[in-house]
């Protein structure tokens, strides 16, 4: 008779999206409370900080995400004051994001939170099982069957 993997490996999918879900409500709402916005804004506003002038087009493709929901990402950032759109400079119908004063704040009033919650994932794992597991979904993340 054949061995069989155990229920856990067969169900690995099933794991990461249960895990995601988790990891993501127990982040957004510590983000929230520290810098009042969430992991997927925070994302957009860590992006444009390290690339002053993207291109929302740059940032769909920076985050995984349809130009739709970057559209409306941007234009909720905008509204709450953290980034301004402009005129590209060459191209007539991009848009170009700059981070405002209150998005750095923001970025700055999230960072102990994300260092916080990384401590913990890392003494949840270990050290090598953070590399590891880090390593793996960056992988899994631009994986191309």
């Amino acid at each position: 008779m054949p061995e069989t993997e155990p229920a856990s490996d067969q169900r690995l999918y099933f794991l990461l999206q249960r895990a995601a879900h988790q990891l993501r409500t127990t982040a957004d709402r510590r983000c929230l409370a520290a810098s009042g916005v969430t992991t997927a804004q925070l994302g957009a506003l860590f992006a444009v900080h390290d690339r002053p002038g993207i291109t929302q087009q740059q940032l769909a493709r920076t985050l995984g995400l349809r130009e739709s929901a970057v559209t409306a990402l941007a234009a909720r950032l905008v509204k709450a004051g953290l980034v301004t759109k402009g005129a590209h400079p060459r191209e007539h119908r991009a848009v170009v994001l700059e981070l405002t004063a209150a998005g750095s704040a923001a970025l700055r009033a999230a960072q102990p939170e994300i260092d916080r919650f990384n401590g913990e994932l890392r003494a949840l794992l270990g050290d090598q099982g953070f590399a590891r597991t880090a390593s793996a979904l960056d992988r899994l993340a631009h994986w191309e069957p």
